[in-house]
């Protein structure tokens, strides 16, 4: 195990940056369509709605390691042959793009679940005193929604950090495609499988502490 830490631990913590920039990355962007899919799940028309559930069903519906397949291989296989448009996807592209659909969809229940939960005499009253819709939605609804919702937000995000792993199957240089090129190299499976561990065991412990920090701190404020 030393020697593991002693030759391959900054490539570890490489690819552990890897694994967390991608996490970020489908993050973002899970939040950017959950927001907009949320907002379609309450707003109250029934076509914004069944496009809301639609996609919520279809994303959660399928294996991650099917959709990132599909968006890796499927998505330029059709484009060059469909359209005739040659484009290829860097596994950091596709990997992203697959966390931040597997994501946004959870994050568009979350959204949708927090905006819910506010009081509905809220908009009410924000929408006698003059404020139309979407105005009281932002300056209003949506900052209570918040403060429910970033505990689940955090938890969505250390369920992404560890989803990532699944892409190491496209190629992606994150920690357990890595740590697979380390067992090759040295055949110490246990003790490099137990270093990943203990980091991805520290990070996401932390994460945990802060959602519950988090969740106490938002508790005694109400």
């Amino acid at each position: 195990m030393v020697k593991i830490v002693t030759v391959y631990g900054t490539l570890l913590l490489r690819a552990f940056g890897q694994t967390l920039l991608l996490a970020l990355c489908g993050l973002f962007f899970a939040c950017i369509l959950g927001l907009i899919f949320g907002m379609l799940g309450v707003v109250k028309n029934r076509a914004c709605n069944w496009i809301e559930t639609i996609f919520v069903n279809i994303i959660r519906g399928v294996p991650m390691i099917v959709l990132a397949y599909f968006i890796y291989f499927g998505v330029p296989y059709a484009m060059k042959n469909i359209i005739g448009l040659n484009i290829t996807l860097s596994a950091l592209k596709a990997g992203t793009i697959c966390l931040a659909l597997n994501c946004g969809a959870y994050m568009a229940e979350i959204i949708r679940g927090g905006i819910q939960s506010v009081d509905k005499g809220q908009m009410e009253a924000a929408r006698s005193l003059g404020l139309p819709y979407w105005r009281a939605m932002q300056r209003v609804v949506l900052p209570q929604a918040i403060r429910i919702m970033i505990p689940s937000i955090i938890n969505q995000f250390i369920i992404t950090l560890k989803d990532t792993s699944i892409l190491s199957i496209i190629g992606f240089p994150e920690l357990v495609n890595t740590a697979k090129n380390v067992v090759a190299n040295t055949f110490m499976s246990f003790q490099t499988w137990a270093i990943v561990a203990v980091m991805y065991l520290v990070v996401i412990t932390l994460l945990s502490m802060l959602a519950k920090r988090l969740e106490r701190r938002l508790n005694r404020g109400r």
